[in-house]
């Protein structure tokens, strides 16, 4: 035996487990913390056992799901937010098990409060917007629950052997949004397993289909490599001179194209901004010694921008020179819209809470949308509010400036940033006085002024909330 240089273990006990032992009893749910909640899942579902393990399954979960909220994770169908709401409908399903005849999930948030003490003070806080969530969320779930488990138990009784086929396992999830971890837990309560290689196989034909769907798009720009970069100078020019270093015909490298020809032109540096963060790609012209190439839209290949379009007439080739010309008049509407959309970001939070996040957007010359986390459709007053907030900030016409700084100042500062976006160590920061102050790469206005009238024409749920509005720079 040899004395460990520090006289410790890491056995991975845990304050709930020392807490165990020190109340002599034998699991962590059955120390006082865990007695009190189960007590109250008892309660609102009406179960009479005691020792039934759903109640402590839901007793575990509502604890996870009440905080991933007040942290401002919302449900949805992506990145954490999947993780949660796969998380809710487990819980969901047991309380249903438990034979819960109503919602239920969200009334065990209160008791949550009072077993956590100051520990779930900014709980208390946000107790409301986090039992709305719950409530929407089961809600909206429970109309499905029914009759997904008819269905599975329909597989089920029809099954002969010990495994339930993928396609099956994926048409729940893709009909009645069943986690497959969901039911695999059916499953497992009666001995039966899961194809979850034929269900990887189902939702990869799905995805397949999907990109075939999009037509020119993801499978061609994904055959696509590029060695090189391009520098981008599109924020303060909009024509500029180039060489091209690179040709691409259906996804592969070419020397030169000839008049009718599409492609996609690789510069050294360009003006032209490549779609990102929402923003669509830029359009207009390259042009040179007897050719013109009209760019249609820009894409980012790795480091290289590239410019999708038809060579109008001539020849081209690696390594001629060309003048890029932006379409300024599409490029100054989307810069107002993007600008718009900080502004209605910013209102949102102030308006529905600082749990609303950015999901995605489009912004281009005439469409804008943007997508956000909230558990419910904006009420007529609170669309109004964020339009009146908005419109308040154009009317300040406020300095829309942009900063090259650290990440970690950025974020000190106060700048909002993408959840899942990478980021390098010096990001750009675009601030709107003391209204927004965002992370982002895109072509703004010179000011808020800029923009004209803002108004919301459409909100509408899709994943979390969407919202369609115009600016009135059109």
């Amino acid at each position: 035996m040899e004395p460990l240089p520090k006289p410790s273990v890491d056995t991975g006990m845990g304050l709930e487990r020392i807490t165990a032992v020190l109340q002599h009893v034998n699991s962590n749910y059955e120390i006082d913390l865990f007695r009190k909640l189960i007590d109250a899942v008892a309660k609102v579902t009406g179960a009479t056992d005691l020792g039934n393990k759903s109640l402590r399954v839901i007793a575990d979960h509502i604890r996870s799901c009440a905080f991933l909220i007040a942290d401002g994770v919302m449900p949805s169908n992506e990145s954490r937010g999947y993780v949660l709401r796969r998380i809710i409908r487990r819980a969901i399903r047991h309380g249903n098990m438990l034979g819960a005849k109503e919602t239920f999930f969200y009334k065990l948030v209160g008791p949550l409060i009072d077993v956590m003490g100051s520990a779930g003070e900014e709980l208390k806080r946000q107790q409301a917007q986090v039992e709305q969530v719950l409530k929407t969320e089961e809600e909206q779930f429970a109309r499905t629950l029914e009759r997904g488990l008819a269905l599975l138990d329909e597989e089920l009784s029809k099954l002969s052997g010990d495994t339930l086929d993928g396609e099956t396992a994926f048409r729940l999830y893709d009909t009645y949004g069943f986690p497959v971890d969901l039911t695999a837990d059916v499953c497992r309560e009666r001995n039966i397993k899961v194809d979850e290689a034929g269900f990887e196989a189902a939702m990869e034909e799905q995805r397949r289909r999907a990109r075939e769907s999009s037509g020119f798009g993801a499978d061609y720009n994904a055959m696509i490599r590029v060695d090189g970069a391009s520098e981008f100078k599109g924020y303060d020019h909009l024509e500029l001179n180039g060489k091209v270093t690179a040709l691409f015909v259906d996804g592969k490298a070419v020397d030169s194209i000839a008049a009718g020809q599409e492609a996609v032109v690789v510069l050294d540096q360009t003006p032209f901004y490549a779609e990102s963060g929402g923003q669509v790609g830029d359009k207009g012209e390259l042009k040179g010694a007897g050719f013109s190439f009209a760019v249609s839209d820009t894409q980012k290949y790795g480091q290289a921008i590239g410019h999708l379009g038809k060579l109008s007439n001539g020849a081209l080739k690696v390594g001629d020179a060309v003048q890029a010309d932006v379409d300024d008049t599409r490029r100054a509407r989307i810069r107002l819209n993007h600008s718009a959309t900080h502004l209605m970001h910013a209102a949102l939070r102030q308006v529905l809470g600082t749990h609303v996040a950015q999901k995605g957007s489009l912004v281009n010359d005439k469409i804008l949308r943007f997508d956000f986390s909230h558990n419910e459709a904006m009420k007529a007053e609170e669309i109004r509010e964020v339009e009146d907030l908005v419109n308040a900030q154009i009317r300040r016409n406020l300095p829309i400036e942009t900063n090259i700084m650290d990440l970690e100042a950025a974020k000190a500062k106060g700048a909002m940033a993408l959840f899942g976006e990478k980021y390098d160590d010096h990001v750009r920061v675009l601030s709107m006085g003391d209204f927004s102050t965002e992370l982002c790469g895109g072509t703004h206005a010179s000011r808020t002024g800029d923009i004209g009238l803002f108004r919301i024409v459409s909100e509408s749920r899709y994943g979390g909330r969407c919202a369609s509005y115009r600016s009135g720079n059109r």
